[in-house]
């Protein structure tokens, strides 16, 4: 009698079990919306590509999820149209509705991104331009850069090219916020080493229309060049500085990424060229070497500096939902975790400053075929110095 009694509540229980099944379970955490602006068309277009690539690449070594919760992404083209880009900024924030915002390539526009996420609260993590002011008079609580400040590696080439004894410099750059910065970290960093920039050329981005300006350097005879270029703009300065007779003759020196996702395009005329930059080919890192790997096999390409950063773009984002267990309002928890990691990065473990840029190595990287081999570290831990940065 008793064991009928028990086998009778166990088929009891096992029915309210199945009954009561749907109702108990726990609830799915609804999907966190995030939205990629990012350049898809023009000359930034290889480099939004990447961006989105990278960050693809690390969410689904995560199972599809980051912070215990699904990611649904949401794409804009920027265009890297300044005059777009509160429009397009609105399309993800207001229209989607979206939880973060990953974007973008174009300084102008990331700074329209900035303002933004500043007004609304918005979680920013910009995976490369590099406007000074997004980690300085711009720099809030929900704003990060998984990338580098314009400065970065135009002060680390500075100081590479003030070792080498080059006394009078030419700069050369696109007039928008991302060469002026660079060229001003640059020569912030010749002149504490003794040189001197005495002539600063330009031209309106995207224009790459160089004879002039080169005939220019020509006639001026600096003892090197410093440039900022990137995309197929970099693509052409490079080959139209081999053409004009100058490669070889005066040395040119540039921020990374004049020959990063360049080299196919611009061939022998890159050769031996010199940039400084966050990342290099070849880096020879275990976590570097298992990223190319993955990113190979996930794409048939191999990766640049905008892979990377979009890779870290994803793994900031998942450091930041774990410490708050998926919850992006939490954004005071979501920054305290994030300033105190140590970011394993493809690049090399970084750390971000108090305006959340990276404090991270700056490599000397010399063009050998088709890598962008590193050479030395031109400036170890180098810290943006997030000058306006009230937070």
């Amino acid at each position: 009698m008793k064991l009928r009694v028990l086998t009778l509540t166990a088929s009891i229980a096992a029915a309210l079990a199945m009954s009561a099944g749907p109702a108990s379970a726990q609830p799915a955490a609804p999907k966190l919306k995030v939205g990629l602006m990012l350049p898809y068309t023009g000359t930034f277009a290889a480099l939004g590509t990447a961006i989105e690539n990278g960050f693809r690449l690390y969410v689904a070594e995560q199972g599809g999820k980051l912070g215990g919760r699904e990611i649904e992404v949401f794409k804009v083209d920027d265009e890297s149209d300044p005059s777009k880009a509160t429009d397009n900024v609105n399309k993800l924030i207001k229209r989607d509705q979206v939880d973060v915002l990953v974007g973008t390539v174009h300084s102008g526009v990331a700074m329209a991104m900035a303002k933004a996420a500043k007004e609304t609260g918005t979680l920013l993590i910009v995976p490369n331009a590099g406007a000074d002011a997004v980690t300085g008079p711009m720099c809030a609580p929900n704003i990060f850069r998984s990338s580098f400040s314009n400065w970065q590696p135009g002060y680390a080439m500075g100081e590479v090219v003030a070792k080498k004894g080059h006394k009078n410099v030419v700069t050369i750059t696109w007039k928008y916020a991302a060469g002026d910065e660079s060229v001003k970290g640059f020569k912030e960093a010749l002149e504490k080493g003794g040189g001197k920039v005495t002539k600063e050329l330009s031209l309106p981005f995207p224009n790459v229309e160089f004879q002039a300006l080169l005939t220019e350097i020509a006639a001026a005879k600096p003892d090197a060049v410093y440039t900022f270029f990137a995309g197929g703009g970099a693509v052409k300065f490079v080959k139209d500085y081999a053409a004009a007779g100058l490669k070889g003759k005066i040395p040119l020196y540039g921020a990374g990424f004049l020959t990063d996702g360049t080299l196919e395009a611009q061939g022998a005329d890159a050769a031996d060229l010199l940039t400084t930059l966050h990342y290099a080919d070849s880096l020879g890192l275990p976590r570097d070497n298992a990223f190319r790997l993955s990113y190979a096999k996930a794409y048939k390409l191999q990766p640049d500096v905008y892979a990377v950063q979009g890779y870290d773009a994803a793994q900031m984002l998942g450091i930041g939902l774990a410490a708050v267990k998926g919850d992006a309002t939490k954004k005071d928890g979501f920054a305290d975790a994030l300033r105190k990691a140590k970011i394993d990065s493809p690049r090399g473990p970084f750390t971000l400053s108090k305006a959340h840029n990276p404090v991270q190595d700056i490599y000397l990287r010399q063009v050998s075929g088709k890598e962008n081999k590193s050479i030395g570290v031109a400036s170890k831990a180098l810290a943006d110095p997030g000058r306006g940065c009230r937070m």
